[in-house]
């Protein structure tokens, strides 16, 4: 039997940021992950740190937290972090009305943005196609979700913490309210007791809290993306209009990230992969970027976004809030459990924050998070990153171009 104070299930950026957080508070934290962390979620991002901008006119409050922790990250991830700055453009088509309500809405939440026209945007953005009207800037960026995952893990490690990826979670004893052990496979092969356990399991989030015998309503939506061959763009493009698909081109090093698709889905580990999104993502993403349309192919793959909509989740997923929510399962007859839900790479800092705020207080520790103002570990040496996501097993797909690893996933389609 492993003895832990806090236990957390799931290594994606929220997983390890939990555990760094209360690692830095003085907590005794184990972290398991059922494959190598960044394998879930966090890895099928196209590793667009948002400015807010998307979410302004619709989503305040996930707005108001992506440009705070656009700034965080920023200044603490390093070379995790690439400040690429962004473009929302209106082409010919597009209403003009749509663009300043989004405009204006960033102005009222402080969200900087400068208006420039057609031809300071193609100047910014060469290959932009001769109908641009015109693009306001935003401070959008990238960041590398491997390096970003290992980096977290690694520094919550050299605060004391125990870091188990390939070790998944089997089955769960609740006993008078209390979750008692926790039987945990791969690299572990043992029982874990823990005063109090965390569930941040991202789409599998469900899952886990049904052998805790909590009911997690989640809605899952998954979305495709494709990363084809590149060189000329620097900044993140997003369209001016409504959200749909394939209105977002996100820049890496020789090759540029075609997003994205939102189609529900009922389980996270069967569903269906259409190639006709592929080509829908190609001839959309083309209309704001015209040589991308034949650009050779670098690789393919689908996320799943783990939302939580338990009200609301109808249609394909785009108006569900992408805000996070912390579920204190004492609620549900379960006194020592919690699950960070919903988010997105961009807050995980915050949701981490958010939820070992109350684990700290569950488990008797009156520290508070400096995660916000602490530099993480290595975060200005790229092969020592690049070496804790070889350690950790969390060389993945989003990052494949930029992250070297003795171990890549071949670019071919996942």
């Amino acid at each position: 039997m492993i003895r832990t104070t806090v236990l957390v299930i799931g290594g994606g950026a929220t997983g390890a940021g939990i555990a760094r957080d209360l690692a830095l508070r003085g907590v005794d934290v184990t972290l398991v992950d059922r494959d190598g962390l960044d394998s879930g979620t966090t890895d099928r991002s196209h590793g667009l740190l948002h400015s807010g901008a998307r979410y302004a006119e619709t989503d305040r409050p996930s707005a108001e937290e992506s440009i705070a922790e656009n700034r965080t990250l920023k200044a603490i991830a390093g070379e995790a972090v690439r400040e690429t700055g962004g473009l929302f453009v209106q082409l010919g088509d597009d209403d003009p009305a749509y663009f300043d309500r989004k405009r204006e809405a960033c102005e009222d939440i402080g969200i900087p943005t400068e208006v420039i026209d057609g031809e300071a945007a193609k100047a910014r953005a060469p290959g932009l196609p001769d109908d641009v009207e015109r693009a306001f800037t935003v401070p959008d960026a990238i960041t590398y979700p491997a390096r970003l995952v290992a980096m977290n893990a690694a520094d919550a490690r050299e605060h004391g913490a125990s870091i188990y990826p390939h070790a998944p979670v089997e089955e769960m004893t609740v006993e008078n309210g209390r979750i008692t052990s926790v039987s945990v496979g791969g690299m572990v092969n043992d029982e874990i007791s823990a005063e109090y356990v965390v569930n941040a399991a991202g789409p599998w989030a469900g899952k886990i809290g049904a052998m805790a015998g909590v009911d997690i309503n989640m809605f899952l939506s998954r979305g495709a993306m494709t990363a084809v061959a590149y060189d000329e763009l620097d900044v993140v493009l997003n369209r001016a209009r409504e959200p749909s698909n394939a209105d977002i081109v996100v820049p890496h090093d020789s090759e540029v990230i075609l997003g994205t698709t939102s189609v529900p889905i009922d389980d996270p580990d069967d569903y269906d992969r259409d190639s006709a999104e592929i080509d829908e993502l190609r001839t959309k993403s083309a209309e704001l970027l015209p040589p991308v349309e034949n650009a050779p192919e670098r690789r393919t793959w689908w996320g799943v976004r783990p939302l939580y909509a338990p009200d609301d989740g109808a249609g394909d997923g785009r108006d569900v809030s992408r805000d996070f929510f912390r579920l204190d399962h004492a609620n549900d007859g379960v006194e020592n459990f919690v699950s960070a839900v919903g988010g997105k790479l961009t807050t995980y800092r915050q949701m981490a924050e958010s939820t070992s705020d109350l684990v700290a207080e569950r488990v008797g520790v009156d520290a508070e998070s400096t995660t916000a103002e602490q530099e993480l570990i290595g975060a200005d040496d790229p092969e020592l990153l690049d070496a804790f996501v070889d350690e950790f097993s969390a060389a993945g797909i989003a990052d494949a171009d930029t992250v070297a690893t003795a171990d890549r996933l071949s670019p071919a389609d996942d």
